[in-house]
């Protein structure tokens, strides 16, 4: 399997700061993507992207939030893969997601440092894909005042994760539900009486190297 921190025209970002941005992808009209990336450990954590792919190696927590809030109806897609042949930071665990993220009591939501607690005041959906070491698959809504309310949970081996397997991953907002589509199958979803205000969608990782692919916003 090709490390994409060795092939060429790629760009690395490994930097001792806590916060930085970065551009990887364009929108629907040709325009970069620009994105902020909050590390809990950052010596111990390297990101490399090019034209199609981005892929992380990370030691600790790890967030990467598109610098861009989403409103209305869209569907975000993505092919996301763990990768586990060895590396000091290979483990089979943790595909997270946050998305219609915003801070109740902040305009500026980029403010932390990658640990996953320092979300906890936030609105906004969670998914946990094979966390805990790969036992549990999680999702969340997280109420903007402190509690994060369990809406589903799987714990068998057909909801956990497969080593170096391309995940398709589709997140929908509509006007009555929000969802989580892997492989074309239905995982978690949500009703809800109106869709959500406009919102920050981010990867979110622990302790992990995995890579990202095909990624595109569309409306619905």
């Amino acid at each position: 399997m090709t490390d994409l921190s060795q092939t060429d025209k790629v760009e690395l970002y490994h930097t001792s700061r806590h916060q930085y941005g970065l551009n990887w992808g364009v929108d629907q009209q040709g325009t970069p993507l620009h994105w902020r990336a909050e590390q809990e450990k950052p010596t111990q954590t390297l990101l490399a992207a090019d034209a199609d792919t981005l892929q992380f190696d990370s030691a600790g927590g790890l967030t990467l939030w598109l610098d861009k809030p989403l409103s209305g109806t869209y569907r975000i897609s993505f092919i996301r893969e763990v990768l586990t042949e060895g590396r000091p930071f290979d483990r089979l665990s943790d595909v997270n997601l946050f998305w219609a993220a915003r801070d109740p009591a902040n305009p500026d939501l980029f403010t932390r440092q990658g640990e996953l607690s320092s979300y906890d005041p936030l609105e906004l959906y969670y998914a946990g894909i094979g966390g805990n070491w790969n036992t549990t698959s999680r999702f969340r809504y997280y109420d903007g005042q402190g509690e994060r309310q369990l809406l589903a949970e799987y714990t068998s081996a057909d909801r956990l994760l497969s080593a170096n397997h391309a995940y398709r991953m589709e997140i929908e907002v509509d006007l009555t539900a929000t969802r989580l589509l892997i492989d074309g199958e239905e995982w978690f979803s949500k009703d809800y009486q109106a869709p959500p205000a406009p919102g920050y969608f981010a990867f979110r990782t622990v302790w992990s190297r995995q890579r990202i692919s095909d990624f595109t916003i569309s409306p619905l």
